[in-house]
């Protein structure tokens, strides 16, 4: 009779079955976790466990590769065992499992999904990794932080060394230094609080209280729950109440809160998709007895804002497919606009760690001229004594301040009145920018 092997960890084999989704079909490990938490069964302590493991190898894996490949007499590994490796190597040196568990349980996972061959590497590396703790590891794997300051950060933290540039230049050109790169790319690697939002005049920050919630004080509309299954909430179920960022919220507000001049019953969301500012835009523009028209480009995208707005007021909302370059409405048909343009997402990095890993300097080059002429097409949409917000999940220069520096430049009936960069560090939110534009009458 063989060896008999253990049965495999419920939650180590989810969480790798997250990692492999990321891996090969660029899912995204926020949308794929809870498809994969359901086929496991997991629930409770099982689903935290599997989460902290997934996000944390996605998150961290620049730092983990660097003291795996410095464990290999050949760096060179099956991605499949990489990923086991990653697993083994957060729970060593960022979580309270004791050694032994986490090399035992991930030799059996290997053994489980690629075969018996790589177990005994796998064991190996690991015991190599135990062998020192976290703060000694980046020391010996990272450049010399005098030497080399944003490259031992991009090591240290877990980022490219591309993406560390970009943020320490925003940092530069929003606060005057980039003496908060380290906070900021820390916080980046915490995961994100859930964030809810009433919508108004369909629900209250008192009945999101009573579920659960506490107030985070930016947002008039927002609470944020200390743990728990968001979609238990009956608010949330019902979609009078959402999953929000606080930072989303206020881009929303932006747009609702501006000063124009004249009529104020036509508004509308440019890029919608998935629906989340479109929905609370809709409760604000329902209370006003305006209508707002949310148009997505995608119809798949287009469908998620639709969901998104299942519980708003009747006819406070129509939802559009079409390309917002090439607008089916005539100029000047709105009274408000917001263009939440295509970006990086790296302001978004606690809550899409992947998104770090995909980008590429290359990627925002190209979406800069995308995002030009939406905010072109967003200023021809409005009417004179109109609103405009520009805004991006992401603090890049090129993307945010530039962009907008740009279209004004060649554009004479335009102001811009108000801007806003919000940071994970200082305002706990993803770092949304926002500018506020008016058409002049």
């Amino acid at each position: 009779m063989g060896e008999r092997r253990r049965p495999v960890d419920k939650p180590r084999r989810a969480a790798l079955d997250v990692l492999t989704a990321v891996r090969t079909d660029d899912a995204y490990a926020n949308l794929v976790l809870p498809q994969v938490l359901r086929k496991h069964g997991l629930q409770g302590r099982d689903a935290a466990l599997a989460t902290e493991l997934s996000s944390g190898a996605i998150r961290m894996h620049g730092l983990y590769d660097a003291v795996i490949d410095a464990c290999l007499t050949r760096p060179k590994l099956q991605p499949e065992v990489r990923d086991v490796l990653r697993l083994g190597t957060h729970q060593l040196l960022s979580m309270r499992v004791p050694d032994h568990a986490a090399i035992s349980t991930s030799v059996d996972l290997v053994r489980a999904t690629v075969g018996q061959g790589p177990a005994g590497l796998v064991n190996a590396v690991l015991r190599k990794v135990s062998r020192r703790d976290l703060d000694a590891w980046v020391a010996e794997v990272t450049p010399d932080r005098q030497d080399d300051p944003r490259g031992h950060l991009a090591v240290a933290r877990s980022h490219p060394r591309w993406v560390v540039d970009a943020l320490g230049e925003a940092l530069t050109a929003s606060l005057g230094a980039d003496d908060e790169l380290d906070a900021l790319l820390e916080a980046d690697n915490a995961p994100p609080r859930v964030t809810l939002v009433a919508r108004p005049g369909m629900a209250s920050v008192e009945e999101l209280e009573a579920a659960g919630g506490t107030r985070t004080g930016r947002s008039p509309y927002a609470v944020t729950l200390a743990g728990g299954d968001p979609a238990a909430v009956p608010a949330v179920a019902e979609g009078r109440a959402g999953v929000q960022d606080e930072g989303s919220q206020l881009v929303a507000l932006a747009l609702a809160d501006a000063a124009v001049d004249g009529r104020d019953e036509r508004w509308l969301d440019l890029c919608a998709g998935p629906g989340g500012k479109a929905a609370l835009l809709a409760s604000l523009a329902a209370q006003r007895g305006a209508v707002l028209v949310a148009n997505e480009r995608q119809p798949h995208r287009a469908g998620l804002v639709a969901s998104a707005l299942r519980a708003a007021p009747a006819g406070a909302a129509h939802v559009l497919a079409g390309d917002g370059i090439r607008p089916a409405w005539l100029p000047g048909t709105f009274d408000r606009v917001l263009v939440d343009a295509p970006c990086s997402g790296l302001g978004a990095l606690r809550r899409r760690p992947e998104s770090r890993w995909r980008r590429t300097a290359q990627d925002v080059e190209e979406l800069v001229a995308i995002q030009q002429v939406l905010l072109d097409a967003a200023l021809e949409s409005v009417r004179p004594g109109g609103v405009v917000v520009y805004a991006t999940c992401s603090p890049v220069v090129v993307e945010t301040s530039d962009v907008v520096r740009a279209v004004l430049e060649r554009r004479d009936d335009t102001d811009e009145v108000d801007r806003f960069q919000l940071w994970p560090h200082r305002d706990g939110t993803d770092a949304m920018f926002a500018a506020t534009l008016r058409r002049r009458g």
